[in-house]
């Protein structure tokens, strides 16, 4: 596409219906604009992050994984990177854990089609479209594991896939276990109140227990 043609792309706003074609082609034409998602065929685009209810957690949490991924082999770990799921919807999560192989595949210009194994998002409150039109369009791809941080209320919501629908993974003495990856133990009591050596710590045990 010429550079003529994308300065007469409109730019993207929230609330615009497209296609993910015309969705990336207007994407690819603001460089400046680091986060839109295309759900159910609708654009939204990110607000301003808050540092203590989005930047700091999502800092956290990728650090939790970060160290799951460098411990296990054939784990790819990717943060803010757009999915390529199905004609209505690319969204960006937060972050995404995958196998290699697995479920998902990167395309040849570098982006991931499919679904991935677990995607994690960090949201404001239980009104955000993370655990309502987000949620049913991961269900209905396949997505295996969904995790979600609300940083408001100071919950984690994490759902594991069976039989089509999403079912809530328990914590047990404050860990939650992922089904998909073994030793991805997350002790989520000790995440909220700031602990991270505990987390870090029970992390490394799941991982040495697998």
């Amino acid at each position: 596409m010429t550079t003529e043609r994308l300065l007469k792309l409109p730019p993207l706003e929230s609330g615009d219906r497209l296609s993910r074609a015309e969705f990336e082609r207007r994407y690819t034409a603001m460089p400046a604009l680091k986060k839109a998602e295309l759900i159910e065929g609708v654009v939204y685009l990110a607000s301003p992050l808050r540092a203590r209810a989005h930047g700091k957690p999502h800092g956290d949490m990728m650090g939790w994984l970060w160290t799951y991924k460098m411990a296990v082999p054939g784990v790819e770990l990717y943060d803010n990177p757009t999915v390529r799921l199905d004609a209505d919807n690319e969204p960006q999560p937060d972050a995404v854990l995958r196998r290699e192989p697995g479920n998902s595949w990167i395309s040849e210009d570098d982006y991931i089609e499919g679904a991935p194994e677990l995607i994690v998002e960090i949201a404001a409150s239980s009104a955000s479209y993370d655990l309502h039109d987000k949620l049913r369009v991961y269900r209905r791809n396949g997505v295996q594991e969904y995790l979600v941080w609300r940083t408001y209320s100071q919950q984690i919501d994490w759902f594991y896939l069976e039989a089509d629908e999403y079912q809530p993974l328990v914590a047990e003495a404050g860990v939650i276990c992922s089904r998909q990856f073994p030793g991805l133990w997350l002790a989520s009591s000790a995440l909220l109140v700031g602990d991270l050596a505990e987390v870090l710590r029970l992390l490394q045990q799941g991982i040495a227990a697998n």
